[in-house]
């Protein structure tokens, strides 16, 4: 196998000791030099360019003389997420990466260094952040199993999990048109809908508008159609993640739903935040799937490989806080509705790969994964909702004593992630958000 099949190596740029003379990445919550997360961004005025982020500042990927500092691969690397998307970088997959990684990371951290490469670098708060690649399709799974037994009891009490979900990756293909960058506004969407009380639909705005917190993964180098992508070699094909919040229209959802599964409920809108937390940046926080409980079936061969099981799930902990308009008016902090762990997952983001090119589909680089809503097994770390108000049945209380069932029109949903391990800085994912507006 090689490197880049299995999980990546921890090198120099994951070093605690490193910092760097961008003197904001010395402590940054999110992008310390230990992270340097790839996405797209526009300067005031200008077109949009790969960047990578470093502290409050964006180094630039198209940045004249550049490439004079670097590497040869390193620079076909940095030639390829130059433009304004980055599909022809994450198209050359983990060594590419690897390279601009390295040479970046020293760069940034040298101060011999510094009086050339300063001009390279952009204030990010006078940016314009934009979506990372042109996504070509986007599929969302389903494998936070907490949220799923916890949705099963709503509705099935007696039958939680459905007879397949511990054998297969349980997903859907989504919408990649309405994928939209951090910050995007989000329009209450309309559908049909029918009251429990009622024989007949109606045709309206959600009244159950709900958030979703995942991960969302982005695919690097493809495979053709027709010949399946092997879970050991699933690596490959992963270039790194994203924080990941599929706005969900519940009540349009449980009218259409059956017998095809979701559609207008969740077309509307899927927020992803804005950077690429590369592969590279996420070894030193992998860590051992969870053993599954006793009894439960051993996953097919096809979705079983030893070391995923032993470095397959990612160390993050997710969080999610609203801000009503209210609350924002008065200055007051968001309320944080969840906290929880990305360990939760059921299935590894190698099984969702290798599940999903088993048939013989063809992934393509820029493509989208969603692993669908991340939930723990208790109400503080239940990532919907519709699992904390127990379908709206149990409202939650604002600190300005608002209530909520579910989001109202000038909510803010906001999502943050951070990586943590022993002996490693810290690293984070960037901004997921978005403010729900009337239609």
């Amino acid at each position: 196998m090689s490197p880049e099949a299995g999980v990546a190596a921890i090198d120099e740029t994951h070093d605690p000791a490193r910092t760097s003379w961008v003197a904001s990445a010395n402590g940054h919550a999110d992008f310390p030099v230990q992270n340097l997360p790839l996405g797209i961004f526009s300067p005031p005025g200008e077109v949009p360019r790969g960047g990578i982020a470093i502290g409050d500042q964006i180094l630039d990927l198209s940045a004249p003389g550049l490439g004079d500092l670097i590497g040869e691969e390193a620079k076909g690397a940095a030639r390829a997420g130059a433009g304004d998307t980055l599909n022809a970088l994450l198209a050359l997959g983990g060594g590419a990466r690897r390279a601009l990684r390295r040479d970046v990371s020293r760069l940034l951290s040298d101060p011999g260094y510094a009086a050339v490469v300063a001009p390279m670098l952009h204030e990010a708060a006078s940016a314009t952040l934009h979506l990372p690649a042109r996504i070509g399709n986007y599929t969302d799974f389903y494998v936070g199993i907490h949220h799923a037994t916890n949705v099963g009891r709503l509705f099935r009490p007696h039958q939680p999990l459905l007879a397949n979900y511990k054998h297969v990756p349980i997903g859907y293909h989504g919408r990649a048109s309405s994928v939209a960058v951090s910050g995007t506004p989000v329009v209450r969407p309309s559908g049909q809908r029918r009251a429990p009380d009622r024989d007949e639909p109606l045709f309206g705005p959600t009244e159950r508008l709900d958030y979703e917190l995942e991960l969302g993964v982005w695919i690097g180098p493809g495979n053709a159609l027709g010949e399946p992508i092997a879970i050991g070699d699933a690596g490959e094909h992963i270039a790194g993640l994203t924080l990941l919040n599929d706005w969900s229209a519940r009540d349009v959802q449980a009218w259409e739903y059956q017998p095809l599964g979701p559609f207008l409920a969740k077309n509307f809108i899927t927020t992803v935040s804005p950077w690429i937390v590369t592969a590279e940046a996420l070894a030193p926080f992998r860590v051992a799937q969870p053993a599954r409980p006793a009894g439960d079936p051993r996953p097919m061969p096809y979705l079983w490989d030893e070391r995923d099981q032993q470095a397959g799930a990612i160390a993050a902990r997710l969080e999610v806080a609203i801000a009503s308009r209210r609350m924002r008016d008065e200055e007051l902090a968001p309320h944080r509705l969840s906290r929880g762990t990305a360990t939760h997952m059921y299935w590894t983001i190698a099984q969702m790969v290798a599940h999903h090119s088993v048939g013989g589909c063809n992934l393509n680089p820029g493509d989208l994964l969603g692993t669908g809503t991340i939930s723990g097994p208790e109400r503080g770390a239940f990532g919907s909702l519709l699992e904390i108000t127990a379908g709206g049945r149990d409202p939650l209380k604002l600190p300005t004593g608002e209530e909520r069932r579910f989001i109202e029109d000038g909510d803010e949903i906001s999502i943050t992630g951070t990586l943590e391990a022993p002996g490693f800085v810290s690293i984070g994912f960037g901004p997921c958000r978005g403010i729900v507006e009337a239609r």
